[in-house]
């Protein structure tokens, strides 16, 4: 894909996400959740949002295919494929919390080459798309350059869940070992290390639509985005980020602690 053709369908890409966000900002602090068949939340902001991204897709690119959250698998003729995520957070949503986020990606032959993260209630927009770069409201964005695990702000979703998936030792190893840590989760966690405001990020099981927007974010800011065995890949119902340079140390963390059945 030529740089000028990628360069527009990124610039698509984030008019979309925040046309998007936008329809969220309309029931934040406003709307009452459901609760969807796997037991987490579901709202009307999370069915608008996506109805606007899936029309805006098919109205732009037809033949393209669209994976969403909420309305599945519609299968194109290209070898592209959208990927959407119309409300990450959608705990933080409902709690009034503005720490949520629309993600758009766009995948070639099953490889993301472009992905946007929208945070509405926050006013910022992280995207970036391959060997153009990564960006944050318009200004070219990097990670940390923190080298020691010990000097590190480390985040996770929530840190009591990893030890229901099996990760529970190695993350109390890397909370022990972090200079400080926080639950600033899901999307937003993610863009922070991007942005260089944080250095590591956990997420012990995560959706191809949850993933999908945050690796080339993360490889095109100068850092890492793989799963818990250091695979770079969307698709490992997993997550973690790095700056890059703490990498090696908390994989080698991960390794070491890593338990029966896990990982």
């Amino acid at each position: 894909m030529k740089r000028d053709e990628l360069e527009g369908l990124l610039e698509f890409a984030v008019a979309a996400a925040r046309a998007a966000g936008e329809v969220t900002l309309k029931y934040f602090q406003r709307v009452t959740a459901e609760r969807k068949s796997d037991g987490s939340f579901v709202t009307a902001a999370d069915r608008e949002a996506e109805r606007l991204l899936r029309e805006r897709i098919e109205s732009r690119f037809p033949d393209d295919g669209i994976i969403g959250e909420e309305e599945g698998v519609r299968a194109g003729s290209t070898r592209r494929q959208w990927v959407i995520d119309p409300l990450d957070g959608t705990y933080s949503f409902v709690h009034g919390v503005p720490l949520y986020g629309v993600l758009v990606a766009l995948e070639e032959a099953e490889e993301p080459v472009l992905g946007v993260v929208h945070l509405p209630a926050l006013g910022e927009t992280v995207y970036a798309a391959r060997s153009i770069g990564c960006f944050w409201n318009g200004a070219r964005a990097r990670v940390s350059t923190t080298a020691r695990l010990e000097d590190a702000l480390l985040l996770a979703t929530d840190f009591g869940i990893c030890a229901q998936h099996g990760k529970g030792r190695a993350a109390e190893e890397l909370q022990r070992r972090a200079k400080a840590r926080r639950t600033w989760g899901d999307c937003y966690g993610h863009a922070l290390v991007a942005t260089g405001r944080a250095d590591i990020m956990l997420d012990p099981i995560m959706n191809h639509w949850d993933c999908a927007a945050l690796l080339p974010i993360l490889i095109e800011a100068g850092g890492t985005f793989t799963d818990w065995r250091g695979r770079q890949t969307v698709r490992g119902g997993e997550a973690l980020s790095t700056n890059g340079a703490l990498f090696a140390d908390v994989l080698q963390t991960i390794e070491a602690h890593r338990e029966d059945g896990g990982a």
